[in-house]
């Protein structure tokens, strides 16, 4: 079942979380954990979320290259710069996933667009 979720002015977890239900399947009745729901999720308007400049400033990713001293942690404000919101809601969805062999599958249903 395809879904088409519009961001304008929605705050990041709100609507993170909103995708990951869907994404998940918990709004079918015939729910299992162990399957792939086959809904797809359309996020459109990314660019318009609701993100305070605080948390632009506060929120930060870290990336860890597996080297002693490769952590790198990134602002949120530098992230949305270089690779748009499109990057924060796809980390927002991803951890709100369960860490199982179902996770690539549910994050290939989603599409974001600007």
């Amino acid at each position: 079942m395809n879904h088409t979720i519009d961001a304008t002015n929605k705050s990041l977890g709100r609507l993170a979380s909103e995708v990951a239900a869907l994404l998940i399947g918990k709004d079918k009745t015939d729910f299992a954990r162990n399957a792939l729901s086959g809904n797809t999720v359309t996020v459109i308007n990314a660019g318009k979320l609701k993100v305070s400049p605080k948390k632009l400033q506060e929120k930060f990713y870290n990336r860890f290259s597996g080297y002693p001293g490769g952590l790198k942690q990134l602002s949120m404000a530098h992230t949305v710069e270089k690779k748009g919101y499109k990057e924060a809601i796809s980390i927002a969805v991803k951890g709100m996933l369960p860490d199982n062999k179902l996770k690539n599958g549910m994050m290939k249903a989603l599409t974001i667009t600007e």
